[in-house]
């Protein structure tokens, strides 16, 4: 619990910097490329992380490598932080805060459509178009498919789920038939 809100702090210190310098977008970018990463590079992240190196040789190998991935003044000084505090091991979860609290200063909601079957792209502009008219927001829609809905579409958006699928209405069919209520 701690880490979510000490990850939560650090996300919102960035977001403000960003706003400030008008640079959301770019901090947002530089901050998931190097989560992504450390994410991949295993080897660097145990050297990183490893206190038998030392504090100042893996303090100069994190620099070196901000060097090469040619970040911003404002993320590098940003990272060097999260090392210097011992939080560099919350990386994914301030980026995942981060890029929540960018979509929402920018008026952007994610949403998980998942469907049974492959959607056309016009029934996806469709259901985007619904959804940003119910939430008065840009929407990006991450897709899924699942042949186990049978047909229909399950929609969500933080913690507002629309459940149009076959299988919820089959269950609920079932629920009202064991009660002995009249479908």
């Amino acid at each position: 619990m701690k880490n979510m809100s000490v990850s939560r702090r650090y996300a919102r210190a960035l977001l403000i910097l960003g706003k400030e310098n008008d640079q959301v977008d770019l901090y947002g970018n530089e901050l998931d490329r190097f989560s992504q990463m450390i994410a991949r590079e295993s080897e660097f992240r145990q050297v990183i992380a490893n206190p038998l190196y030392g504090a100042e040789r893996r303090k100069m190998i994190l620099t070196q490598v901000l060097e090469k991935m040619n970040l911003s003044m404002v993320i590098n000084s940003f990272l060097q932080l999260l090392f210097d505090k011992r939080r560099l091991s919350f990386i994914d979860s301030i980026n995942e805060f981060y890029q929540r609290l960018a979509d929402e200063y920018k008026g952007i909601a994610r949403a998980g459509l998942i469907s049974a079957t492959d959607l056309s792209s016009d029934a996806v502009d469709q259901i985007r178009s619904a959804l940003s008219k119910m939430t008065g927001k840009q929407i990006i829609i991450d897709f899924e498919q699942d042949p186990g809905l049978i047909g229909g579409v399950v929609a969500k958006i933080g913690d507002l789920v629309l459940d149009g699928s076959i299988k919820t209405q089959l269950l609920s069919m079932k629920e009202s038939i064991k009660r002995g209520e009249s479908i």
